[in-house]
């Protein structure tokens, strides 16, 4: 599988896609806000992910507004809320082949650019 799961409006997911550029040639693209990431997907995720933690996003400005930094989430909490808002997924994500790399760190969008 070739896809880059991103969100359209952000400045940052487009900077990256850019740096990437035509060398995603031949991957699916996926606005998360325009197209819902689906609980196949998620789960596919979390198989070459290892955790569904590692997909979760805490800088999403909801996971303070909704109280989760002072809670204890489970894999089955992080899966949740992933599924039930699209912020709460760790971006972009880029899947090649069997690898993914997951958010917007230097290091990780340096790696997913080696592998294209």
């Amino acid at each position: 599988m070739k896809k880059v799961y991103h969100l359209g409006n952000c400045g940052t997911n487009q900077r990256i896609i850019k740096e990437w550029g035509s060398k995603l040639k031949g991957f699916e693209m996926q606005d998360i806000k325009l197209e819902p990431i689906t609980a196949a997907q998620i789960d596919e995720m979390k198989k070459l992910a290892g955790s569904y933690e590692a997909l979760f996003s805490r800088v999403a400005m909801k996971y303070r507004s909704m109280g989760l930094n002072e809670m204890k989430l489970t894999e089955k909490d992080y899966r949740k809320y992933i599924l039930e808002e699209y912020t709460f997924l760790k971006r972009p994500v880029m899947i090649n082949g069997d690898r993914i790399f997951i958010g917007n760190a230097a290091k990780v969008v340096a790696e997913a650019k080696a592998t294209l």
